[in-house]
This record gives C-alpha cells, structure tokens and sequence, in this order.
C-alpha cells in the first residue's frame, strides 16, 4: 500500500510539474535547475532521499552509469512509467544528462562499493 501511495505521489508531481513545463514555449525550455528539481520530486534534494524505498539512491553513483540509465530511459531502451513521463516532460538533452549525472555523482551518500 505505501508503494501505491509513494507512486500516485510522485505521479502527481510529475503531472504537476508537467503543467508548469507546459505552459513554456517549446523554444525557452526548462533551466537546468528545473530539472534538477524534477529529478528531486522522486529522488530527494541530493538524491539521497528516494520518496520510496524500490526508487533509486542516485547520490554518489557512479556517473557513467546514471548517464547511461538517462539515456536509455530517453531512448525507450529502459521502461519505468515514471521516468517515461519524466523523459517526456524534461526533454532532456546529451548536455542535461551530462550535468544531471555529474551532479548526482558528485553528492555524497551511504552507497558502498563491492570493495567497501
């Protein structure tokens, strides 16, 4: 039950934030730190703070692998229904997924490495 909620939640922030990306012309786009706060609707500020726990701590990844996971969710190779509105909403570009990857690998977190 708390999944359903956490998930209808992060919906309604989508379609929220959907309406304010709306209402922009096509050609002024969302600042980088619109998106920055998309992504913190599901995912906590840093990325640190997932809204539930099956999503994802992006805080301190890896940045090669959250570009790839952007990148492949933009371009249909990875399905999540969240994240397809979100690529959807966002348009993210390669310039985005670069500076979106690189912030959230650059924040610290309590991931650990198999070393650790």
């Amino acid at each position: 039950m708390r999944t359903a909620k956490s998930n209808f939640f992060a919906l309604f922030l989508l379609l929220a934030a959907a309406t304010v990306f709306a209402s922009e012309s096509a050609t002024d786009g969302a600042s980088f730190d619109e998106k920055l706060k998309a992504c913190a609707a599901c995912h906590g500020q840093n990325g640190d703070t997932p809204l539930a726990p099956e999503y994802p701590l992006l805080a301190g990844q890896y940045e090669s692998y959250l570009a790839n996971s952007l990148r492949q969710y933009r371009d249909g190779q990875r399905t999540n229904p969240i994240m397809a509105l979100q690529m959807q909403i966002l348009n993210l570009t390669e310039d985005d997924i670069e500076a979106l990857a690189s912030h959230f690998s650059s924040q610290s977190s309590n991931l650990r490495s198999l070393a650790d």
